[in-house]
């Protein structure tokens, strides 16, 4: 159900956190304000000269001038985000807020001015409204108090519609919660007559000033201090953990708290697009050390995700990753996707010699930052801006050995890295490559370099994943994604003609350059250069192409260097990667 009043939406601060949180019901005693959170209140003298708003177009008696109408309210307003709310009476909240049973079990949205209400409102099905009684067995039929009943968070008028699409979320697990545990044992039902009782004690404070009753019923009610820690985690975190009745555990996060670089939110599509990607050469980084990690986890939480926690390396990709823990590739997705999710992961490429990172440009590099002294606490002896000095430029990691140094230090240089990369200061650039054939009066281009690099594969080093280097390739559970198989041996019939059918598809000019490539003379070099055509229009990276196709990175790097001439080589980061390193332009 959706409903709107028109007015005037001023600027507000966090579109991401609710004004406040509100439950309602209706019953046989009619429509009730049960408890809200924040619970102050503005004096009807005071709410009444503050809130009342000046004509835009009435004269200015200071200045006999006219007033801007497209002043903002706020300005007119000096209110609060909570004082919003607080504004209106618990009279008439519940009497707007407390829908009608037909409305029940659907998504309740309601906009007033600058208050945005969404809710689930909930349904209360007894048990064909009988009770039996301990001294007298005979079943009485008796009406319940309480029909319906829902909890609604107050948000801002200019909230994300992706924030109003979460907080229904967790109203609505917050109502499955509570309606169950009503089933089970009539929680809601005294938990609602303790908060009624209360507001018909409290009357006035000894100054005679109208107190809220709230106030008394949060020390008093466990429903009502479950409410206030769900709004004070999502004010914070952004992650809210209830127990409903100390019996039902509510999980929830909300993404826009939780995947946050550099002050700038992460939407939600744009992560769930970059979940629905993963693969399997990716690898899962732990934001937080494990021990850490699974002392958060439920007691009745999946065993197989604590094999993930535990077994999970950056220098691991997931199909390794899977057959240590002897899950289905599938099954570690999801887990990987339900840690990135939370917050608790990010998804990398394994840590291998022939990576190459650089400084985010996002990075904070002061000298006095607070990252400079837990740095310098993790790793003795090693200063952080230093560190990140090293990959003002792009560099593989294959730069740094030394055949003189320590094992230790290599060691310890990964693990640098990796506190790098959990602290969003590093990215990876990744190579890709594009299919440009220059007009045919022009000369061809000469071979393309990255940031003045050869194409050549720089030297072995010894840590890293070892699927992960030049020596050792991936093998792929699917060649779907792949393109036509070519029979070993480049000069047959068979690959002849499968290769004139792969380059038909190019355009004359692009054909007649690839062609007129040297090494388009040798039959076995133009059928691998045929065979990975469409990954050369600068969507694919170099690990993936390795992946999906079963070759060395230094197959690849001879096959560029001999068709440079038609092909253009780029460096930059992984889409799907760099979403958790980086905010968004």
């Amino acid at each position: 159900m959706y409903m709107q009043i028109d007015g005037k939406v001023p600027k507000m601060g966090d579109k991401t956190s609710p004004v406040s949180v509100i439950l309602v019901s209706s019953g046989s005693r009619g429509n009730k304000l049960l408890f809200r959170y924040p619970f102050q209140q503005i004096p009807e003298n005071q709410s009444s000269q503050t809130i009342k708003l000046r004509s835009p177009y009435a004269l200015n008696m200071a200045g006999d001038t006219m007033e801007n109408p497209d002043r903002d309210s706020r300005e007119q307003n000096p209110l609060t985000d909570e004082q919003w709310v607080a504004r209106f009476s618990d009279v008439i909240l519940a009497t707007i807020l407390a829908t009608k049973s037909d409305m029940c079990g659907k998504k309740f949205e309601l906009k007033i001015d600058n208050v945005w209400f969404v809710g689930h409102p909930t349904l209360l099905q007894h048990a064909h409204g009988i009770q039996v009684s301990k001294t007298d067995p005979s079943p009485k039929r008796e009406m319940p108090t309480m029909i319906l009943f829902s909890v609604v968070f107050a948000l801002r008028a200019n909230a994300d519609p992706s924030v109003i699409s979460c907080m229904h979320n967790l109203s609505r697990r917050i109502a499955i919660a509570l309606q169950h545990e009503e089933r089970r044992c009539q929680y809601l039902t005294r938990e609602a007559k303790l908060m009624l009782a209360i507001q018909d004690e409290v009357t006035t404070v000894a100054d005679g000033e109208p107190q809220s009753p709230f106030h008394h019923i949060l020390p008093k009610c466990k429903l009502a201090r479950d409410l206030k820690e769900a709004y004070d985690s999502l004010c914070t975190t952004g992650v809210v953990r209830l127990h409903i009745n100390n019996w039902l555990e509510v999980s929830f996060c909300l993404p826009h708290k939780i995947h946050c670089v550099r002050c700038n939110h992460i939407p939600p599509e744009a992560i769930e697009r970059s979940l629905k990607a993963i693969r399997p050469y990716h690898a899962l980084l732990l934001l937080d050390d494990e021990k850490s990690l699974l002392s958060e986890l439920p007691l009745d939480c999946s065993p197989a995700l604590v094999r993930v926690i535990k077994s999970c390396s950056a220098i691991k990709n997931l199909q390794q990753l899977a057959q240590d823990v002897d899950l289905a590739l599938l099954q570690v997705f999801q887990l990987a996707a339900h840690l990135v999710y939370w917050g608790k992961a990010i998804l990398i490429y394994p840590l291998c010699e022939n990576n190459v990172y650089m400084l985010s440009p996002d990075a904070n590099i002061s000298l006095y930052s607070p990252l400079e002294e837990q740095f310098a606490q993790q790793f003795p002896g090693h200063d952080l801006p230093s560190m990140l000095a090293k990959f003002s430029l792009p560099v593989s990691l294959s730069e740094f050995k030394n055949p003189l140094a320590l094992p230790v230090q290599e060691a310890q240089l990964i693990q640098m890295v990796i506190w790098m990369l959990q602290h969003r200061l590093l990215v990876q650039l990744h190579t890709y490559v594009c299919l440009l054939a220059p007009p045919a009066e022009e000369k061809l281009p000469l071979a393309a370099r990255v940031g003045g690099r050869n194409l050549s594969t720089p030297s072995a080093l010894s840590f890293g994943s070892p699927t992960s280097s030049d020596d050792m390739t991936l093998t792929s559970p699917s060649m779907d994604n792949s393109s036509t198989e070519l029979v070993p041996g480049g000069d047959t019939p068979l690959n002849a003609r499968i290769t004139e059918s792969l380059l038909a598809s190019l355009s004359k000019r692009e054909r007649l350059a690839i062609l007129n490539v040297p090494a388009a003379q040798n039959a076995e070099d133009l059928c691998m250069f045929a065979r990975l055509l469409l990954y050369f229009r600068g969507c694919h990276h170099l690990e993936e192409i390795m992946y999906n196709e079963n070759m060395r990175r230094s197959q690849l790097m001879t096959l560029f260097d001999k068709f440079h001439s038609v092909l253009v080589v780029t460096s930059h980061e992984d889409p799907i990667i760099s979403l958790f390193q980086s905010p968004l332009s």
